[in-house]
């Protein structure tokens, strides 16, 4: 896997919330717009990668930004995500390499740093932070894409909330919102982090959370106690029933795939 989860901690799926937390609820909307001291705060789910497309071949969206991923090769139906990335009318692809499927539909090419150029942090399955340190040097014009980002916020006005010097920055305001008015509400809580120092963050061990501030580190068993995250309190299952593929003749009991599942984005 790559950083799937440090992905999910930070928000970054179209149905999530930063900070680990949820987007339909009601009191998790209000902490991350009172931390960020925002106007607005999105109240239902974007289009996931699939739906997301199709809604660029329909017209309803006529911007897009893609970064650390090739929907062209990756996505199922990829000549569908082609064609509407040729109808799209304005597309910026940040990426490490010109070979990249999405590069001939971008208006705008960044130079996207690459996996050994890139300085922060990712978390495994067991909920471990560790630190990735660049070994190679940025090369030529190649930025981070959180510089990107912060580089474009500044020039539509937000230059306050982006004003970002480097991953430590990013990585204390991710720790101070996992805190902020949690007191033990959340199973995301790496509060004692909020302070780290420029040194503190590049000398920084692999650590597991959650690490409230004030706080002895947990139990590594998270849940030994029997107590879920849940409005209940109770761990939440979902059963399933499995449906075999059709096999549409039996002298051949073969199953043909294109190599792609539904939602499989790893290229």
């Amino acid at each position: 896997q790559p950083n799937a989860m440090g992905g999910r901690e930070v928000g970054g799926l179209a149905n999530m919330l930063a900070g680990h937390m949820a987007l339909e609820n009601a009191e998790h909307r209000g902490i991350v717009q009172d931390f960020w001291q925002s106007p607005v705060v999105a109240d239902r789910s974007g289009l996931k990668a699939v739906e997301l497309f199709k809604a660029v071949r329909e017209g309803r969206i006529k911007a897009l930004w893609i970064m650390a991923t090739s929907p062209v090769d990756s996505l199922p139906d990829a000549d569908g995500v082609a064609e509407a990335l040729e109808t799209c009318s304005f597309v910026v692809v940040s990426e490490v390499t010109r070979a990249a499927d999405t590069v001939p539909y971008a208006n705008v090419l960044l130079p996207a740093a690459a996996w050994g150029e890139k300085d922060g942090t990712v978390t495994n399955s067991e909920r471990r932070i560790s630190r990735q340190r660049a070994f190679l040097e940025l090369p030529g014009e190649v930025r981070p894409d959180w510089w990107h980002l912060s580089e474009v916020a500044r020039r539509m006005g937000f230059a306050g909330a982006f004003s970002y010097e480097g991953a430590s920055a990013i990585f204390r305001e991710h720790a101070a919102l996992s805190g902020f008015r949690n007191e033990g509400s959340r199973d995301f809580d790496i509060g004692s982090y909020r302070d780290v120092s420029d040194a503190d963050f590049d000398a920084m061990e692999p650590f597991q959370w959650p690490q409230p501030a004030g706080a002895l580190p947990a139990d590594t068993r998270f849940f030994a106690g029997g107590g879920f995250f849940t409005e209940s309190g109770k761990g939440q299952f979902v059963p399933v029933v499995f449906k075999a593929p059709r096999q549409t003749e039996r002298r051949y009991p073969f199953t043909l795939n294109t190599g792609r599942i539904r939602d499989q984005w790893h290229t």
